[in-house]
């Protein structure tokens, strides 16, 4: 009966979270288009793929980070029946955004001759430098197109951004066919096919989303008709205030699986290659516990708004029950489909590089036993992190991920993958180490935080 306390939720959790899920793996299968097509021509394209890649990642971390602030400012202005502030909520993000879109593009630009002084494999290099010139460009408008998703969240309205992600993943499936193997009467462009096939797909995420959101009415009223002369600063203060520690803790975690893919890129290409097929099925599975994360900040949000604090406790403690049985779950496939997965991303029958893809599978495998026992810890630091937003408690969790990444992870990541025969799996126990020291230190921080508002209102209400 007490189990059945947390098990009843379930179902209402998952249905909250499950349009953020789909939308979210839409996002990771873009990716793994990218990758199970491009790994066909070869373990040096994969790895320049995941070379490019990995400079994406901290640029569109920031610009995610700071996005989610608009679905918050949005969410109370919408509570208060205010449209004047939803609008305005919108219009600021939608500015901010596009600032830090067009930033980190040109961050990353002024961030390429780095490759040269990385120690990465010459012909992975070579490989990544156009790639990234395309790619890099599609940031602007899929940071942008977060301001659209974010406000439409804010409104509860989850769907429409996942119709505008799944369209996205029509339209670089199909241009990736084309252009990565030259099918019919277009170029074999290789990469070069894959990078045009990511811009283009995320500039008809933006504008399908729009038009949505101009042509249906309830919409319209927030998304036309904006007066940028009339800017206030103290809208643009507070979505900074808000978006910037979810920024860092973005930032915190993706710059450590960053640093995996360059210390992969150290021990060569084919260990590179590997680490890009386990780090793309690890984000999937990671997306499902992203969105009961998102979940978790709403409910707990909702319940810390009524005051109702032990009910705040069961909520929270059932979503951290839920995503541990489903990443048990993703665990056991992990581990029992290790062998299997990487191949969806090699050509086995590709005698000309057969040696390498065999090795690139056999690494991978390994890789995907370690990920397997951290899918559980990467569940419940983030939806930690969910739960403890919802609290507005961002400080404090903001300086646990980097403690749990930076100075707990990354030097077990750095001296098991260089210095010891662990190499590439090496580089994944330190992982294991850091998601697992975030986990405990944030549930720790619920546990306290939770049980302190309880006690205070008890001792209110007695007195």
């Amino acid at each position: 009966m007490l189990l059945q306390n947390y098990t009843k939720e379930f179902a209402y959790n998952f249905k909250l979270a499950s349009p953020i899920i789909l939308g979210m793996l839409g996002h990771t299968f873009v990716s793994f288009v990218d990758n199970a097509m491009v790994g066909q021509l070869g373990t040096a394209e994969l790895a320049a793929v995941s070379l490019g890649n990995s400079f994406l990642f901290i640029a569109m971390s920031l610009g995610i980070g700071f996005s989610t602030a608009i679905t918050t400012l949005v969410a109370e202005a919408d509570a208060e029946g205010n449209k004047a502030k939803v609008k305005s909520a919108l219009k600021h993000g939608l500015i901010l955004c596009t600032i830090i879109g067009i930033a980190v593009f040109l961050g990353v630009m002024l961030a390429k001759p780095l490759m040269y002084k990385m120690d990465q494999p010459d012909e992975v290099v070579e490989l990544a430098m156009p790639y990234l010139n395309l790619v890099a460009a599609s940031l602007i408008p899929l940071i942008m197109f977060q301001a659209f998703k974010q406000f439409a969240d804010g409104l509860s309205q989850t769907k429409y951004a996942m119709w505008a992600t799944l369209l996205a993943n029509v339209v670089n499936i199909t241009i990736n066919y084309f252009l990565i193997f030259g099918i019919w009467i277009f170029p074999k462009w290789g990469i070069i096919g894959a990078a045009i096939g990511t811009l283009a797909s995320r500039i008809v995420m933006l504008a399908f989303l729009w038009l949505l959101l101009r042509y249906k009415k309830k919409f319209k009223q927030y998304v036309t008709n904006f007066n940028f002369k009339k800017i206030q600063k103290s809208v643009f203060k507070k979505i900074i205030s808000l978006g910037f520690p979810s920024s860092l803790q973005m930032l915190f975690e993706v710059a450590i699986f960053t640093a995996a893919i360059w210390l992969s890129g150290i021990l060569g290409k084919n260990s590179q290659a590997a680490n890009q097929i386990a780090l793309n099925l690890s984000s999937m599975t990671f997306m499902v516990a992203m969105g009961l994360s998102v979940a978790a900040t709403i409910r707990v949000g909702n319940q810390k708004g009524l005051k109702r604090f032990s009910e705040l406790r069961r909520i929270a403690l059932s979503l951290f029950l839920l995503v541990f049985i489903i990443d048990v779950f993703f665990a056991i496939m992990f581990m029992l489909l290790n062998s299997w997965f990487p191949t969806l991303y090699v050509n086995e029958t590709d005698l000309v590089n057969f040696v390498d893809n065999q090795e690139v599978i056999m690494i991978a495998a390994e890789l995907l036993l370690v990920s397997a026992f951290f899918q559980i810890s990467d569940g419940i630091q983030v939806v930690g992190l969910g739960v403890l937003r919802g609290l507005q408690d961002v400080k404090i969790p903001t300086i646990i991920t980097f403690f749990a990444y930076w100075i707990v992870g990354f030097p077990i990541s750095f001296y098991l993958g260089l210095y010891t025969t662990y190499k590439s799996a090496g580089i994944w126990i330190g992982l294991l180490a850091g998601l697992t020291t975030s986990a405990i230190l944030l549930y720790i921080r619920f546990n306290y935080l939770s049980k302190k508002l309880i006690n205070k209102q008890t001792v209110h209400g007695v007195s």
